[in-house]
């Protein structure tokens, strides 16, 4: 399984035609039909089903597109950060992140690197913990930007002085709006739109002291965005952390924090023995001039 051979299948399955796919990649339509039989034969498995005028993916094939994605990312990443320049440190820093006013500190270390170091950019990737563990495990980050525990046989941590609080985005008109702090009886008779990720640890239903399943479920969601557009229009209650982006100079929705307090630390992370290009290292080490020292003192 070649790197040219995947670029082609992904080229294929984008276009969903064999003829645009093979004009896209410069080649002739019978050599990339062979590169994908090829490819079928290598794994014993149909990855397209051809039709008279367009391909589709099989199972397999929706497999294979999502594999060779992520191995094509890193096969790129790994070429950029080793032609990069070791009298100029340039380059791409990668940094997954969630939904939190937390991403403002990431600001803060971009500002001062940019001063010395302006060929260093970055690619901030969304999603959830999950999503954010998933790609570092797979080395298509070099950080991570990660609210709450953190397994530390796994992963390096750089706690930072931020703390996330957790509330409820509603409508200002709904019942609850006047509230100063949200209890967990509060909710037990609302439709509610819970984090998918707080859910499964078992975080939120702790703090609701109520089975999932005895609560009026109608939503669930991993960020918090779309969310609350419905919520804004439709109304509703979502478990969420605080994000000014949503409820700054927004007189439709309102946060208001649990009662009890629940909160997360915020934590750049990264994996373990992790070998950095000169760039990432550059970003590590002005991170822990910003903020090991207010850690320390």
């Amino acid at each position: 399984m070649e790197l040219r051979t995947l670029r082609s299948f992904l080229a294929v399955a984008h276009e969903e035609n064999i003829s645009r796919a093979a004009e896209f990649l410069h080649i002739s339509q019978p050599a990339l039909s062979r590169q994908l039989m090829d490819l079928e034969t290598e794994f014993g498995k149909k990855l397209f089903i051809r039709g008279k005028r367009k391909v589709t993916l099989t199972q397999a094939g929706v497999l294979l597109r999502k594999r060779a994605t992520e191995i094509i990312d890193l096969a790129e990443k790994t070429e950029s950060d080793l032609l990069e320049s070791t009298e100029t440190i340039s380059g791409e820093v990668s940094i997954g992140t969630g939904e939190t006013d937390g991403i403002l500190l990431i600001g803060q270390i971009t500002k001062v690197i940019k001063k010395e170091y302006p060929d260093i950019y970055y690619d901030l990737v969304s999603g959830d913990g999950s999503d954010v563990f998933e790609k570092l495990d797979r080395g298509n980050l070099d950080f991570g930007l990660c609210l709450g525990p953190v397994d530390l046989n796994k992963y390096n941590q750089l706690p930072l002085p931020f703390f996330d609080t957790w509330g409820v985005l509603m409508r200002s008109d709904a019942e609850l709006a006047d509230k100063e702090t949200i209890h967990p009886e509060d909710l037990w008779d609302k439709p509610l739109c819970l984090s998918r990720q707080a859910t499964a640890s078992g975080y939120l239903e702790s703090w609701l002291k109520k089975d999932i399943k005895d609560l009026k479920i109608y939503s669930y969601h991993n960020l918090i965005s779309n969310t609350a557009t419905l919520i804004e229009e439709y109304g509703g209650y979502a478990i969420t952390l605080n994000q000014r982006m949503h409820t700054a100079g927004n007189r439709n929705l309102s946060f208001i924090p649990l009662e009890p307090a629940l909160t997360y630390n915020l934590s750049l992370v990264w994996k373990k023995y992790q070998v950095f290009s000169p760039a990432a290292q550059k970003f590590l080490e002005t991170a822990e001039e910003l903020f090991a020292t207010e850690e320390r003192s």
